[in-house]
């Protein structure tokens, strides 16, 4: 900050005490600086105008003088912001810098509770609040009034009036050679010398710039302690009290010529800038922060959002699963009450079968033993029975077929019975496996519809055999009537009143689509093998 900005500052304590607008009519390029101008007594002529209202002197161990220099370091620590605050690593700086120069230890501690207090004032504090603060006390506990404006005064003279160090060495006359005590006080470009601390009687000035050095020398003339500075024009032998203050003097002297080869400002001056940088930085990364955490909760919240609709959604997926899933088990459950009912009815009707057959096996023994009786008259027969055998081989082939449609179609009922188990087994299990399920339930579905589909076809088959049998006893029928007037001959020479009717050698199956193509021995074996096949566990696919 330069010397335009301080000054700017000072101006705005003046005019907002005079109650004038605080932005004001003074701008950095309205205000002309002139060489020959001391800022310290303007900043003192402001300071009259703006502490005379906003001062309160009660209770402050500090003389108005030492206020006036707070007042001063606070326009040079202060953020180039109106109303003019200063932040609290400005005020920690001070703070510790004060401390230093009176000679305490820094309590970090101590600090950091008062920041906490602080921050109910956004961490910061006016001119009036630091002066309050220092002039009270609160960071000087144990130290008299002069050794808090020494140190006061100390930290003024490094950052106000840029004077980096100070104190008594001897100095090597040119003319007489001869050694003198003299108050040296060291500048960025500048090393001034008095003949004493007051500073009312200056003797010279050693100018510094980017060729000079600076040099131990070693003791001689019973000087210790010695080292010269060397300029373009001249060169200047210093004697130090000690070997401290000779190292202190030479390397604050290095700094400031090494300052000025790279054209850079004071110690102070630089440290400032560089934590207003690093503030001004830590505060854009702050607010990048603040963006980012803003869009990232925004992000979250349109993600809870899609989340909560996909969580509904899923909801209704499962929901309609459930009730799909019932709506098949009361279908499944239908169709199995139907298929028991079916079972019955089949049942029924065999034993209804059974014991017919058992009536027609009588009535057939009846018949053979009649037969037997007149085989001689049946050999004339003969043509008409060969008819009858070629016929009766007809049927056996239709009756193998049909008993083979049987058999498939029994191989199909039982495929179909261990689909239904293995359903009913993917009903019981986890819901984790479900969807896995679901699509193997929709595999077994399409198989079953396969497997409808063949049913079908072999009923039609069924059908077609059925149809072809009626044929075969058709021309049975017809091979009946070429022999009926031999059967009405042997009923009139045996006195029968019943024709005999041609017919198989062995008791005659009834099921509720017709004739059966197979014995009672073939039916109570597959009956069996039916029965084994049903209480098999199904096998997965």
């Amino acid at each position: 900050m330069g010397l335009r900005d301080e000054l700017l500052k000072a101006i705005w304590h003046a005019f907002t005490s005079l109650d004038v607008d605080k932005s004001g009519k003074v701008s950095k390029s309205q205000l002309k600086v002139q060489d020959n101008f001391d800022r310290i007594d303007f900043n003192r002529m402001c300071w009259t105008l703006c502490a005379r209202k906003n001062l309160n002197r009660n209770h402050l161990l500090i003389s108005n003088d030492d206020a006036f220099k707070i007042w001063c370091i606070f326009n040079f620590l202060s953020e180039d912001k109106y109303p003019l605050v200063m932040v609290s690593e400005e005020i920690e700086y001070f703070l510790r810098k004060l401390t230093e120069a009176m000679g305490g230890s820094w309590i970090e501690e101590k600090f950091e509770e008062y920041k906490i207090q602080l921050s109910s004032k956004y961490q910061c504090l006016n001119v009036w609040e630091l002066i309050e603060l220092v002039g009270m006390g609160h960071f000087s506990k144990g130290m008299d009034r002069q050794t808090l404006s020494m140190g006061i005064n100390e930290v003024f003279q490094e950052l106000i009036l840029d004077m980096l160090k100070q104190g008594y060495m001897m100095k090597k006359g040119h003319r007489r050679k001869n050694w003198t005590e003299r108050w040296f006080l060291l500048k960025p470009n500048l090393i001034s010398y008095y003949a004493s601390e007051d500073l009312t009687e200056k003797k010279g000035d050693i100018v510094l710039d980017g060729n000079c050095c600076v040099e131990s020398l070693p003791d001689k003339e019973g000087k210790r302690c010695l080292f010269y500075v060397k300029c373009s024009d001249k060169s200047f032998e210093i004697s130090a009290s000690d070997k401290k203050k000779k190292q202190e003097w030479i390397q604050a002297i290095q700094t400031c010529i090494t300052l000025l080869k790279v054209g850079r400002p004071a110690p102070h001056h630089e440290a400032r800038q560089k934590r207003r940088e690093l503030r001004q930085k830590q505060q854009a990364e702050q607010e990048e922060l603040e963006l980012r955490m803003k869009e990232l909760q925004t992000a979250n919240e349109n993600k809870q959002r899609e989340l909560e609709a996909l969580r509904k959604k899923l909801d209704e997926a499962a929901a309609s699963a459930a009730e799909e899933e019932r709506r098949r088990l009361q279908t499944q459950n239908e169709l199995q009450d139907l298929y028991q009912v079916e079972m019955e009815k089949e049942k029924m009707v065999r034993q209804q079968m059974e014991e017919q057959v058992a009536q027609k096996s009588n009535e057939l023994e009846q018949y053979l033993q009649r037969v037997r009786e007149l085989e001689n008259m049946y050999h004339r027969l003969e043509e008409a029975l060969e008819e009858e055998r070629q016929a009766r081989q007809d049927e056996e082939t239709f009756r193998k077929l049909q008993s083979r449609l049987l058999e498939e179609e029994v191989s199909k009922r039982s495929e179909l019975e261990q689909i239904h188990m293995y359903q009913q087994q993917t009903i019981s299990q986890t819901q984790a496996e479900k969807q896995e399920l679901e699509r193997e339930r929709l595999m077994k579905e399409s198989a079953l519809q396969s497997a409808m589909q063949q049913l079908q076809q072999l009923e039609a088959d069924r059908q077609g055999a059925l149809e072809q049998y009626e044929e075969v006893m058709k021309k049975l029928a017809d091979a009946a009537n070429k022999t009926k007037s031999w059967k009405d001959k042997v009923s009139y020479h045996e006195g029968l009143i019943r024709l005999i009717q041609p017919g198989p050698k062995y008791p005659q199956k009834m099921t509720n689509w017709g004739p059966a193509a197979f014995t009672e021995t073939e039916l109570s074996l597959r009956e069996k093998d039916w029965q084994e096949k049903k209480n098999r566990p199904a096998t997965p696919q």
